[in-house]
């Protein structure tokens, strides 16, 4: 009789819901808002959970004692306790095999050749997970700017807008950033900035903030390459610092994953950061890859590993990658 297997990927606006079969098949897709308990409590959660499995299970006429494992790749488990409340989850949905996490895991299953690894996740914030040649899990930061998570897409965006500022008012260096920041707020004169700043402090938050930051220093603007090397300080000491936690060997494959990663349009960032991982992990072989598939794939690939399946086989993991893809793109 055919098996399944469901794989989880939910962030904090929305969450995908695959059904595959232990061969690596696709069955089924639910894409549905967030499940995370940091906006809909651990209650809330686990019922959104419960019920789309039933849903997947349900309407392809399966039992939930046919599905052999499910992973759960979710934002907001960033400590034990909140771990522990999912492991209690899981517990309760009594699937046979299963596993959760925080959702930077995913990019370690969906972005290494052999589901291990470290993956930095730069989007809005930023974190790190790590999984080694045992299958230690370790995650780094994640928290917010008490963890020094200073380095995602708001950060840069509002360092930026602050280092224009700084350069009109506060004995700051001259910045080429001025010009299109003004442009942006629809103003001519500094005098405004403030009145700006004050009404539009959202468009300083924003994608098209961070842009303007690294086409400045891809022209070698010294603001803009301080606030760049500023941030990939902070992203390399939270992926390294997770490295030294586990137990790799002397090659370690670095997956880098979210929007200001994945969607950069400057290689400055990635530069700074892999010049301090070598300086913060002497002697090891680091593989890099911008992880260029859907996390949810991860998710999958890591399900099928908990059945015992090598997920890592081209075959299975392309077939995978693959259904994921044509699935999440149709969305």
């Amino acid at each position: 009789m055919k098996k399944y297997i469901i794989g989880v990927d939910g962030g904090n606006t929305k969450t995908d819901y695959f059904l595959f079969d232990t061969e690596g098949n696709f069955v089924d897709y639910i894409n549905d808002g967030t499940c995370s308990h940091e906006h809909v409590s651990y209650k809330g959660a686990e019922e959104i959970l419960n019920a789309k499995i039933n849903e997947l299970a349900g309407r392809n006429n399966i039992e939930r004692s046919d599905i052999e494992a499910g992973a759960f790749g979710l934002a907001g488990i960033d400590i034990k306790p909140q771990l522990n409340e999912f492991t209690g989850i899981m517990e309760r949905m009594k699937l046979k095999k299963y596993a959760c996490d925080n959702d930077s895991f995913l990019g370690i299953f969906a972005g290494t050749s052999k589901g291990y690894g470290i993956c930095s996740i730069n989007g809005t914030g930023t974190v790190a997970g790590g999984v080694d040649p045992y299958g230690n899990r370790r995650q780094t930061g994640g928290i917010g700017t008490l963890t020094s998570d200073d380095a995602g897409g708001g950060f840069i965006a509002s360092a930026g807008a602050r280092l224009v500022y700084d350069s009109f008012f506060r004995c700051g260096e001259p910045t080429v950033m001025a010009a299109p920041v003004f442009k942006m707020l629809k103003i001519d004169d500094p005098e405004d900035l403030m009145r700006a700043y004050s009404e539009q402090n959202y468009k300083l938050y924003s994608t098209d903030m961070t842009r303007i930051v690294f086409k400045a220093a891809e022209k070698g603007d010294e603001p803009a390459l301080g606030a760049l090397d500023s941030a990939a300080k902070q992203l390399a000491k939270t992926s390294a610092g997770c490295a030294r936690l586990l137990k790799f060997g002397e090659e370690i494959e670095v997956v880098l994953a979210g929007s200001v990663w994945v969607k950069a349009d400057s290689p400055v960032l990635f530069e700074f950061y892999k010049n301090y991982m070598r300086k913060l992990l002497p002697g090891k072989d680091l593989k890099y890859n911008i992880l260029s598939v859907p996390p949810a794939t991860g998710a999958v690939l890591w399900a099928l590993s908990l059945t015992g399946i090598n997920p890592f086989q081209e075959s299975v993991k392309q077939k995978v990658i693959k259904a994921v893809e044509e699935r999440l793109n149709d969305d």
